[in-house]
């Protein structure tokens, strides 16, 4: 994530949201029928995980990167063999750590928006890594009518909108308004996933969008 780099203190490499959103991501790539050489970006790595499964695939040009000291030691820790693929950076550092490749084909930002006070800032940054015609695929959790409805009737508005815990989620995305935010910062969208629960009531929305050039 990319908060300061105390903020969160992990100890596993990968999060609950992994669980259901890695599938999706791993299909996309599938179907974009990537060349194994193609270089592959995660803004806001947290422990390294995805990076390590996506090489374990094949994708030998991997990199990572995230603003948590802790996180970024327990990913060089869990996968020593790609110790030198994972930085400490802060996404809205537009300045890439000079030992990492500058550019790449396909970006991958997981569950990371949602924690941000600027998102354009970092889909602008997003946009100056990634390739012409690259791809980003764009992971956040998903805010629809019906599900913003049931968490009301359910009395859960306080427990889901918790404006007094520290960090967090501070910004709440539609279907709608993750995809106004991606054309406004110039990209394409050109497909859009739910992952989790049912539809309509996904826990995760997973957008696949191209830099616009």
């Amino acid at each position: 994530m990319l908060y300061h780099s105390n903020t969160y203190r992990w100890v596993k490499t990968e999060t609950c949201a992994y669980k259901y959103v890695f599938p999706v991501i791993a299909r996309i790539i599938k179907n974009l029928h990537l060349n194994k050489n193609q270089s592959i970006l995660d803004a806001g790595c947290g422990r390294g995980q995805l990076i390590a499964d996506l090489y374990n695939t094949g994708f030998k040009h991997v990199y990572g990167f995230d603003i948590s000291e802790s996180g970024i030691s327990i990913a060089k820790q869990s996968f020593p063999y790609l110790r030198n693929n994972y930085f400490v950076h802060n996404a809205y550092d537009r300045n890439l750590p000079h030992s990492m490749p500058q550019q790449y084909d396909v970006i991958i930002s997981m569950e990371v928006i949602e924690h941000l006070f600027s998102p354009r800032a970092y889909l602008c940054n997003i946009k100056n890594w990634l390739s012409p015609n690259g791809y980003l695929i764009l992971t956040t959790p998903y805010h629809g009518f019906l599900k913003n409805l049931a968490t009301i009737v359910l009395h859960r508005f306080d427990r889901h909108y918790d404006p007094l815990s520290e960090g967090g989620h501070i910004k709440f995305f539609s279907q709608k308004t993750i995809a106004a935010l991606l054309h406004q910062s110039g990209f394409k969208v050109l497909e859009f996933y739910g992952a989790g629960r049912i539809p309509f009531f996904w826990k995760s929305m997973i957008i696949l969008a191209q830099n616009s050039v």
